[in-house]
């Protein structure tokens, strides 16, 4: 048995796509466990770039089964214009399974998200806008629909009744336009036979998978620094991207998984607001922002770039349990003559070496950095570590030190192929 999550170090957009693909050459089964379309993966493979919201990344390869398991939220139509394009380019999509626990995100929670954003003026939280945290809501407020229901039409048409009733008062109150209840149940009328082929109870398919022996592949989206109780709260995303929410997001027990897996990239990025206490406000952030192509894959929103923090790897490796890291973009620093590392936070004279979990000291503290000489040289067609310029080797050993976790994947390039392994993940 081997059972490897593979999840953010940082504040998402780390680089999960392509480390995910790289594993899941070997896996069996890739599970994606919470967070909706919200997120955005890129892998590029043989020239081609795929670009993956709710799909795991798995579906790449024809032979790896796929889930989309319970934590997840669905917005069913942009899930099956994604398995559209995938058809399109190409590829196998019969082997993804989708739980039918996971709840729908419907159109009146994007209405919700937008409508929220616009109340909270400047305090906004800086949201994707696609509905993730109103259909995070309704669950937890156990008034959510489930995949589950909208197999049967009856219970789903009901639930939608009642869920409409709340919301057009609300979007009423507001001046806002309100949603009508047989455009609805139309549009979703006709996904139902489309989807219904890829439903199925999936925790016991894949803890089928495990006791078997099989390669198991756990896929976080977003970032640990934007868990919901463990992240930069509120600015946050609105489910788990840590490894408890793997294991709940999916419905495996802890005991049963063997490694935990954080993406990091050699710097540090971060989408919407928030705190970023190693954000570069200068010509160096829109520098590395530009070649390293900061751009959010669902928004394009351009991301807000730094320095590596250790402080927030350190937390990271704390709080999943971590036992290896992954960096990723590293030939984006190829050409800087210096690189700095945030080591600590000054906060009001005091040297801190772990993050406040107050946000208002946060947003007051300042990097305490280390400077290493660059290594300026073309990182991007080295295949194993020895082929790192040496400087280059020295930067990614003194990450692990600070870290508390060994470096055992480093990604010099998009491309598959652009990956070195350090230690053997299964």
């Amino acid at each position: 048995m081997t059972t490897v999550i593979v999840l953010g170090a940082q504040w998402g957009d780390e680089g999960k796509g392509k480390i995910t693909d790289y594993l899941a050459e070997q896996a069996d089964m890739v599970v994606r466990c919470q967070g909706g379309s919200n997120a955005g993966h890129t892998v590029v493979s043989q020239g081609a770039t795929y670009k993956l919201h709710l799909i795991p990344s798995g579906i790449l390869y024809p032979d790896v089964e796929c889930i989309i398991g319970n934590g997840v939220v669905v917005d069913i139509g942009l899930l099956l214009d994604e398995l559209d394009e995938l058809k399109g380019q190409g590829l196998n999509t019969s082997n993804l399974k989708i739980s039918n626990r996971a709840h729908l995100i419907m159109p009146y929670h994007k209405a919700l998200d937008q409508l929220q954003e616009e109340q909270k003026g400047k305090a906004k939280i800086g949201t994707t806008g696609r509905g993730i945290g109103p259909a995070y809501v309704d669950k937890v407020n156990r008034s959510g629909i489930r995949i589950a229901d909208l197999l049967d039409w009856a219970v789903f048409q009901e639930k939608l009744k009642i869920q409409l009733a709340e919301k057009n008062h609300l979007f009423a109150s507001y001046g806002k336009e309100t949603f009508e209840e047989a455009a609805i149940l139309k549009e979703y009328e006709s996904y139902v036979e489309r989807v219904k082929p890829f439903v199925a109870d999936t925790a016991p398919i894949i803890n089928d998978r495990i006791d078997a022996g099989k390669k198991v592949l756990f896929e976080g989206a977003q970032g640990t620094l934007l868990d919901i109780d463990h992240g930069t709260y509120p600015f946050v995303t609105s489910s788990h991207p840590t490894s408890g929410g793997a294991c709940t997001g999916s419905g495996v027990g802890p005991t049963k998984i063997n490694r935990i897996v954080g993406i990091a990239k050699a710097y540090a990025t971060r989408v919407g607001s928030g705190p970023f206490p190693s954000e570069l406000l200068d010509e160096m952030g829109e520098k590395i922002r530009q070649k390293g192509g900061e751009f959010g894959v669902t928004t394009g929103r351009p991301r807000r770039c730094g320095w590596f923090d250790a402080l927030v790897a350190r937390y990271s490796v704390m709080v999943n349990g971590l036992t290896d890291l992954a960096i990723t973009k590293l030939d984006i620093l190829d050409e800087l003559p210096e690189i700095k590392i945030c080591r600590a936070y000054s906060y009001q004279g005091k040297e801190l070496t772990e993050m406040p979990a107050d946000l208002n000291q946060l947003a007051q503290c300042e990097p305490i950095y280390e400077t290493m000489p660059g290594w300026q040289q073309d990182t991007t067609g080295a295949r194993t570590f020895a082929d790192l310029p040496q400087a280059a080797q020295n930067y990614i050993k003194r990450l692990e030190e600070l870290s508390k976790a060994p470096v055992s994947i480093v990604a010099v390039g998009p491309d598959r192929k652009q990956t070195i392994l350090r230690n053997s993940i299964y």
